[in-house]
């Protein structure tokens, strides 16, 4: 007996007809889904990089590139501008992946050194990895209870910066000692003359390529002296960019040398060099004894010029410490020889009453 009322479900044809199950009646209708959504990712990320070069020379010329509009703004703009554009599985995986594709492009598109490229990385991924979460979390959530919240956030932190608007103190100091096996003597006389300037042992100033001076000249310890220090030239990663020349001048505003200690202060007069990355006003060492050797103390005075301060106040803060800790090395070489022993007791960056890439 044939049942001509099979159950539901079942197929109705001939046996041998592919049913929807077989699979292979539909090898040639695509699903056009997974390449719509490629085509919508590289739309937005194109449109992200665009917008982000944009705003960019938008901000650069408003003189806010060191801002917080910059450095949270940005970042932030182009992972919210992928999120809108483009509708991947991951909003986190889409903004870290065209944020990644701005960082590389970022030293020829922006005409940034690669030592801000470097230091700025972890803040670009770390707001757009932030913003990506909370567009998940909404999506999944059907809500945007906080993204509302996190625009006012957003607001407060990229508003640091604009117009001269600070959270933290600017001022700040970076300072280092060594005791240098040799008597203050030598030490004065070390520091009387120009210096010879080697490889920084600092991990930081070793692995970021900071500029590093090449020569000094110029004598002396008394108020008018000065020094003329020589870095190599800027090789910036912009289209059509020359190398050009810079350096940095200090003089001696007060000084004071003794027979077993001296102190003297250095004003920075001209500076091409570090002046892009912060503001540094004063050179300060003193010396006295310290058992069989003599203690040398540099300590550093800058402005931050960056923003956000509780991103790059630490950093520089950090930078300028090692910098200290360089010339306390370079003096203690300097005044021993070659040969001689010292012994870096310690860098540190503390905040100024009033308060580097």
């Amino acid at each position: 007996p044939v049942d001509d009322h099979p159950p539901n479900g079942a197929p109705t044809g001939p046996p041998d007809a592919p049913g929807p199950a077989s699979g292979h009646h539909y090898d040639d209708q695509a699903d056009p889904r997974p390449a719509a959504r490629a085509r919508l990712l590289l739309a937005g990320a194109l449109l992200a990089l665009f917008g982000a070069v944009l705003g960019y020379r938008v901000l650069h010329a408003g003189h806010l590139e060191q801002t917080a509009l910059f450095y949270v703004g940005l970042p932030a703009a182009l992972a919210l501008l992928v999120v809108a554009t483009a509708r991947p599985r991951s909003a986190v995986g889409t903004a870290m992946a065209v944020t990644t594709v701005g960082l590389l492009l970022a030293g020829p598109l922006l005409d940034e050194g690669i030592v801000c490229l470097l230091l700025a990385a972890p803040l670009f991924y770390g707001v757009a990895a932030a913003v990506g979460a909370v567009a998940d979390i909404d999506r999944r959530s059907h809500s945007r209870r906080n993204a509302l919240v996190l625009a006012p956030l957003l607001l407060a932190l990229c508003a640091e910066g604009v117009g001269g608007l600070t959270y933290l103190p600017r001022a700040g100091e970076g300072r280092a000692e060594t005791v240098v096996a040799a008597p203050p003597a030598a030490v004065a006389r070390a520091l009387a003359a120009p210096f010879h300037y080697a490889d920084p042992e600092s991990v930081l100033l070793r692995t970021i390529p900071f500029p590093r001076p090449l020569s000094a000249t110029g004598t002396g310890l008394e108020p008018g002296d000065g020094r003329t220090i020589a870095f190599p030239d800027r090789r910036s990663l912009g289209f059509g960019s020359r190398p050009t020349p810079r350096g940095m001048a200090v003089e001696v505003v007060e000084s004071r040398v003794g027979a077993d200690s001296g102190r003297v202060l250095f004003a920075v007069t001209e500076d091409t060099t570090l002046a892009r990355w912060l503001d540094l006003r004063t050179a300060e060492v003193a010396w006295e004894p310290a058992g069989a050797g003599t203690r040398v103390t540099w300590t550093l005075d800058y402005r931050r010029t960056f923003d956000p301060s509780w991103y790059w106040g630490p950093i520089q803060r950090y930078a300028v410490g090692e910098a200290a800790g360089y010339l306390a090395d370079t003096t203690a070489a300097a005044a021993t020889g070659a040969g001689g022993e010292t012994g870096t007791s310690g860098s540190s960056g503390s905040s100024g009453a009033d308060g580097t890439p």
